[in-house]
C-alpha cells in the first residue's frame, strides 16, 4: 500500500515580551517597567507551559517563523530564552530553515548574550535606534545613544548575525529633515538587512499624549516630507519597499511580519498576544497576576463571516508593495476588484494608486494616505 502524506500547515509562533527598561513617551503597548528577575522567570515558566498545551492542538502545523516581541525581550535572561524555545522545539514541527527573531533594544545586550542565544537558535534580530540624535533620543524616552546603538549592532554582528532589522522613526518632537537624514546615513552606513521606518503616532494613555499640546511634532506636510525622504534615500541604498513601513535587502523581509498582512495563521503566548488559528482570531488581556497564576486570560474571541475575511483581504493585501492580485481576488470575491471597488479608478486617476498587469497597488504618495483610502474603500468607521 502506498502511504499518502499529507502537507503539514504553516504556522508561525509570535512570544510577547512585556518587560522594560522606562516606558518611552510615545508607547501604548503592553509593557511592566523595572520587573524583578523572578517575575520575568515566572513569566517564562508560564509561557512554556502554555506553550506545551498549544502544541497538541498544532499536530499538522509546521513552525516557520517564531518572534519575540515586546516591551524588550533581550531583558530576558538567556537561560530563560531557551526555556521558552526549548519547549517550541520540543512540543511543535519545527521546519530547519525557521526565521526566529528577537527583539533587542540597545544597552541591554552584549556580545555574549548575543552568542548564547544565537547557539539556541535564534537567527534574526530586530534593534531599535529610532533616531541617530542624542537629543531626539532623550525626547522619545529612549534609555539608549546612538553609540549605544552603534556598539550594541557590532556585538550582534560579531557574535555571527547576518540577519538585522533596525527601526527608524520620523515625526519625532523637533525633528529636522536634516536629523532624520543624518539617521538614515547612520544606519544604511550599518548596512542592516532590513529597516523598518514609522511615523510617530501620539496614543491616548502615553506620556506624549498628556503633552500633546505643548510638543513640537510635524504637521501632515511635514510627516509626508518626511515618509517620502526615508523611501527615496533608503531605495539609493539598495533597500526595497515591500510594505508601508518596511524596506529590506534581497531576500531579507520579515517572513513572520509578512504572514500577517498575508492572513496565514499563528499562535500568541503572553500577555496582550493576539491569535489567529483555526479560523478564529482571539487576544489576550493584560492581566499580567492572572497569567503568572495559570488563568484564561482571553478576553476576545471571533470568527470573521465571508465578508469581513474579504474585507480583511483587501486591507491586508495592499498593505504590500504588490497589492492585489485582481484575478485573485476575483476567484475569492466571484465578482471583479474594479467592480466591487469602482473608486479604485479615481484613485490611479489621481496617482494614488496604480495598476501593473493583473496588479493593483498603492503608489509611494498613495500608501502615506492609505489608511484614509482604504477607510473609504472598505467603509470603515
Amino acid at each position: 500500500m502506498i502511504k499518502r502524506w499529507k502537507m503539514k500547515k504553516s504556522l508561525g509562533i509570535y512570544i510577547h515580551i512585556p518587560f522594560c527598561v522606562r516606558k518611552c513617551a510615545y508607547c501604548d503597548f503592553c509593557s511592566f517597567p523595572r520587573a524583578g528577575e523572578h517575575t520575568k522567570g515566572a513569566y517564562a515558566q508560564e509561557i512554556s507551559r502554555r506553550i506545551a498545551d498549544a502544541s497538541r492542538e498544532a499536530r499538522e502545523y509546521r513552525v516557520d517563523t517564531v518572534y519575540f516581541g515586546g516591551g524588550t525581550p533581550s531583558l530576558m535572561s538567556a537561560r530563560d530564552v531557551e526555556r521558552m524555545l526549548g519547549e517550541i522545539f520540543r512540543g511543535f514541527d519545527v521546519d530547519g530553515g525557521a526565521e526566529i527573531t528577537l527583539e533587542c533594544n540597545p544597552a541591554t545586550a552584549d556580545r555574549a548574550y548575543f552568542e548564547a542565544i544565537r547557539r539556541m537558535g535564534v537567527n534574526r534580530l530586530s534593534m531599535g535606534l529610532q533616531s541617530a540624535s542624542d537629543k531626539e533620543l532623550k525626547l522619545l524616552g529612549r534609555i539608549h545613544t546612538a553609540e549605544d546603538f552603534i556598539r550594541t549592532f557590532g556585538d550582534a554582528r560579531r557574535a555571527g548575525f547576518d540577519n538585522i532589522s533596525a527601526d527608524l522613526m520620523y515625526g519625532i518632537p523637533e525633528q529636522t529633515q536634516e536629523s532624520l537624514k543624518s539617521s538614515i546615513d547612520t544606519l544604511v552606513g550599518l548596512s542592516p538587512e532590513h529597516i523598518s521606518a514609522y511615523g510617530l503616532m501620539i496614543e491616548e494613555g502615553t506620556d506624549f499624549y498628556r503633552r500633546r499640546h505643548t510638543l513640537d511634532v510635524a504637521d501632515d506636510d511635514e510627516q509626508y516630507e518626511m515618509y517620502m525622504l526615508c523611501t527615496h534615500r533608503l531605495a539609493e541604498a539598495g533597500y526595497k519597499k515591500y510594505e508601508i513601513s518596511n524596506f529590506s535587502r534581497d531576500g531579507k523581509r520579515s517572513r513572520h511580519n509578512t504572514r500577517y498582512w498575508l492572513g496565514e495563521e499563528y499562535l500568541g503566548f503572553g500577555v496582550a498576544a493576539h491569535s489567529y488559528f483555526g479560523g478564529r482570531r482571539y487576544g489576550n488581556s493584560r492581566d499580567m497576576e492572572a497569567f503568572l497564576r495559570g488563568e484564561d486570560i482571553t478576553e476576545e474571541s471571533y470568527v470573521l463571516d465571508s465578508a469581513e475575511r474579504l474585507r480583511e483581504y483587501v486591507m491586508l493585501r495592499l498593505r504590500l508593495a504588490e497589492g492585489i492580485d485582481t484575478l485573485e481576488y476575483e476567484r475569492i470575491a466571484g465578482k471583479g476588484f474594479f467592480e466591487a471597488f469602482p473608486t479604485v479608478r479615481q484613485w490611479i486617476s489621481a496617482g494614488l494608486m496604480k495598476q501593473s498587469g493583473e496588479h493593483v497597488s498603492f503608489t509611494d504618495r498613495g500608501f502615506f494616505v492609505s489608511n484614509a483610502i482604504l477607510s473609504e474603500m472598505l467603509d470603515f468607521e
